[in-house]
């Protein structure tokens, strides 16, 4: 199988340079870092990015509803992309359900992995007891039975609201249009997979230095969820954005950006 095809594998930057890979969340694809890559390579990275199997121009012929009915499937996506390009000790850069898909591939090839930016991370959207992770269990089933019976009109529904900033329109605009990109067969099982995951107890076993990036207000991912992340796993710094909404790399990019080489430059 062509890996770099499967899932739309672009590089830019330094070839020599420390690799940076960026994994895009729920409903995008890699367009969405195109504000982040200028900087990493203007810091000497070199920058892989690529599309889930389901997402952006990614090979449709490759999903399978089995593989992807868990976030497994994702990892090991993602530990076969680093596989290919012969790529260890990464940096991987995970927004939003993608900062728990990097969790899970370092769990399967820690050789691979030599850091972790979360940005926006959450390892369990549904509240429990002690928890917060800012939905009921019937908010999700609610949010899952509109998804499926009615894809494009959620997207129109959801998107703006994940994005948040609504005095930047555009924003949500470009969210929606994504969301209304993706294949809703192949959605739905992404969703599922997304909101209905419990990685909690897998952030106890990351021992690779660790960035936490969270929004001042974000309607996914509320900052109970950051201190969770950030408590969870050892040694971790987490910082709190000047931003607002659940994609700061879109909606505050120079903030985004300055936390993310910051924290690369403080690496071995």
């Amino acid at each position: 199988m062509d890996i770099a095809r499967r899932n739309n594998v672009t590089v830019a930057g330094d070839p020599g340079g420390r690799a940076v890979v960026l994994a895009h969340g729920f409903g995008c694809d890699q367009n969405m870092w195109r504000f982040t890559v200028p900087a990493l390579v203007a810091a000497g990275h070199r920058v892989v990015m690529f599309d889930y199997v389901g997402s952006g121009r990614s090979d449709p012929a490759a999903f399978s509803p089995r593989r992807y009915a868990s976030l497994d499937g994702y990892a090991r996506d993602v530990v076969e992309i680093c596989e290919a390009a012969d790529l260890r000790d990464v940096v991987f850069v995970g927004h939003s359900v993608s900062a728990m898909i990097g969790v899970l591939a370092l769990g399967l090839a820690p050789e691979r992995i030599g850091a972790l930016v979360m940005v926006a991370p959450s390892p369990r959207y549904i509240d429990d007891e002690g928890y917060r992770g800012g939905f009921s269990a019937q908010d999700i089933d609610e949010l899952l039975d509109s998804l499926e019976s009615n894809y494009l009109g959620w997207s129109a529904a959801m998107a703006p609201v994940i994005m948040g900033n609504p005095e930047r329109p555009e924003l949500g605009a470009e969210l929606t249009n994504s969301f209304c990109a993706t294949d809703p067969e192949m959605a739905r099982v992404f969703a599922r997979a997304t909101f209905l995951s419990d990685s909690r107890d897998d952030l106890k076993r990351v021992d690779v230095p660790t960035l936490v990036l969270e929004c001042t207000q974000d309607a996914i991912a509320p900052r109970e969820v950051g201190a969770f992340v950030h408590r969870a796993v050892p040694g971790s710094t987490l910082i709190t954005l000047d931003a607002t909404g659940h994609c700061p790399h879109l909606s505050a990019p120079e903030a985004t950006n300055a936390a993310i080489t910051g924290f690369l430059a403080g690496l071995r």
